[in-house]
């Protein structure tokens, strides 16, 4: 069913773990951002990035595995999906507690990721019924999740290039 998408999930997986390593360019950026007093933000902003981009490395990387049959590729599918929504719940929850949050990013760093995981975990259970819509579904899915993540570490690296700049050039009195 999948024979086809292997270049697809070949350069997903490769743009997603490109990301990752700009992930970690960015917060160098912002290492003096990163205190133990917004240790909450830290891990309400930076780390559903990274776990959203390792969820799009990691199925990626596991459509290319040639010996799976179609049962233990939907298992592992659906778990990674079930994990991720999971994730997304907590994450939404917290970003509507937190007054400071905007609205756009209640949305981006919760809501459409949950959105994305909902269509692996659908696309998980149509790959076990062999369905020929579970390829677009989850191609779909976790192009949605590359996507609102690379709009996510876009928002984190200005918030972080802004603060700095704050930090090196404070505002005259």
């Amino acid at each position: 069913m999948f024979h086809a998408w292997h270049e697809f999930y070949g350069l997903l997986g490769t743009a997603a773990a490109t990301l990752v390593a700009l992930l970690f360019v960015a917060a160098s950026v912002g290492v003096g951002l990163l205190t133990t007093e917004r240790a909450a933000g830290t891990r309400l902003y930076i780390s559903p990035i990274i776990l959203h981009y390792a969820s799009v490395l990691f199925i990626s990387l596991v459509m290319l595995i040639p010996a799976l049959g179609d049962r233990m590729l939907g298992t592992i599918i659906a778990l990674c999906g079930a994990v991720g929504l999971a994730g997304s719940v907590v994450i939404t929850v917290r970003l509507f507690r937190d007054r400071k949050s905007e609205f756009v990013d209640r949305f981006a760093y919760g809501a459409w990721p949950f959105v994305a995981y909902a269509g692996v975990a659908a696309a998980a259970v149509l790959i076990m019924l062999s369905s020929p819509h579970a390829p677009i579904i989850l191609a779909a899915s976790l192009l949605l999740l590359l996507l609102v993540n690379i709009r996510n570490a876009w928002d984190l690296t200005i918030t972080f290039a802004r603060r700095h700049g704050d930090n090196v050039h404070p505002p005259s009195q």
